[in-house]
């Protein structure tokens, strides 16, 4: 939690923008000086504004803001630094959107593991009219990710995902399953 700062200064001084006939007189001073108490804390915030907008460098609680004002695909549960990555990779995801990359990068900072993606399509090119089509007559895509430790949450989340990221007209299906465990030496 963000609080004010004892003794913070203010980067701009009221006192010395007095005019001259109050830079001697105490009481003016001392009550400029109780307002740049006051306002230190909102100067400071406006000096390091650009700061607050860059996820890497943002207090964690107005990252989770900002995870929303950009449309990041987030829970609330995820780790501080996929929380930072997926707030970052926001407006990338946005222009890939449909895409299987895209797909991909979206369940990857979700969940930090790559998914496996199959599915109908294909593009070709042919010099001749009259071609075979590429891919599958009936359109699919299955995606399926293995997590250490599965929960029942998990399934939803994906489904949440791939429903907002796959191609509109693309009907899908989606699995999470437990990682195999490589035995200990």
């Amino acid at each position: 939690m963000r609080g004010s700062v004892d003794g913070l200064g203010s980067s701009v001084p009221i006192g010395t923008m007095l005019p001259a006939v109050f830079a001697d007189d105490d009481l003016a001073q001392r009550f400029v000086g109780g307002l740049d108490e006051v306002m230190a804390p909102i100067l400071n915030v406006l000096d390091c504004l650009p700061a607050y907008f860059d996820p890497a460098l943002a207090p964690v609680d107005f990252t989770r803001w900002l995870a929303g004002w950009v449309g990041a695909e987030t829970d609330g549960t995820e780790p501080e630094p996929r929380l930072r990555a997926a707030v970052a990779a926001a407006a990338y995801l946005h222009r890939v959107r449909g895409t299987r990359r895209g797909l991909s990068e979206t369940v990857r900072l979700a969940f930090g593991v790559e998914p496996e993606i199959s599915e109908s399509g294909g593009a070709d090119w042919s010099a001749r009219p009259l071609g075979p089509v590429p891919g599958e007559p009936r359109p699919h895509l299955h995606v399926t990710i293995r997590l250490p430790d599965p929960g029942p949450a998990d399934e939803h989340r994906l489904d949440t995902l791939v429903a907002a990221a796959r191609p509109a007209h693309m009907p899908y299906t989606v699995k999470v399953t437990a990682a195999e465990r490589t035995p200990e030496r």
